[in-house]
């Protein structure tokens, strides 16, 4: 049997990502991947069980890298305002760097793969998160709130506009490119919405 050639797992990797965000899980298939990998069909099953253990391992893989980099310098003891500017940085950061995974996420997250993955991912993003928020309670920064409540405010404002730039165009249709102005502006909205 042969060896997993690291080069070419990286390869199938990266295509099975964007196959996946051009056509979606119906059009995605293991002969589409070959043929985009330019590699035999024989050699995915070296690399992967079926379609759904490539599936799997490659939004897991994927989901750890992205998360780790929205964890970059960040302190969970630092102050709400710090914390919460540093997660926006590095999300931004992440997304903006890598739109294929984060489009890849976004598609598995409401899939039959999402509680496999995200927990995978929650990891170590909960713990650290929860401590934050937490802290920041506990030193009077913000009121008490459920986790789902406080993503929805803290970083769905962040996610639409980085949506928006993606796609090149505003929630009117119009053209769109995200600036700095526009990210830190909406930033201070968030934040007077979730300080006390």
């Amino acid at each position: 049997m042969r060896g997993r050639d690291l080069n070419k797992v990286d390869l199938v990797k990266a295509k099975a990502m964007e196959l996946l965000v051009r056509t979606g899980f119906e059009g995605f298939t293991m002969n589409k991947l070959a043929k985009e990998c330019r590699i035999s069909v024989a050699t995915l099953y070296i690399y992967y069980k079926d379609k759904d253990d490539l599936i799997l391992q490659v939004g897991m893989e994927e989901g750890k890298r992205m998360s780790d980099i929205m964890l970059e310098n960040f302190d969970p003891e630092a102050s709400f305002e710090e914390g919460l500017r540093q997660q926006w940085k590095n999300r931004a950061k992440c997304m903006l760097e890598n739109p294929i995974s984060a489009r890849f996420l976004e598609l598995l997250r409401s899939s039959s793969y999402q509680e496999q993955i995200f927990n995978c991912i929650a990891g170590n993003f909960k713990p650290t998160l929860g401590k934050f928020m937490h802290n920041a309670v506990s030193r009077g920064e913000i009121n008490p709130m459920s986790l789902d409540v406080y993503w929805s405010v803290a970083f769905a404002p962040l996610y639409n506009l980085i949506r928006f730039h993606n796609e090149k165009r505003s929630i009117a249709g119009q053209a769109f490119i995200l600036t700095d102005k526009a990210l830190w502006d909406t930033f201070e909205l968030v934040l007077k919405a979730l300080k006390k």
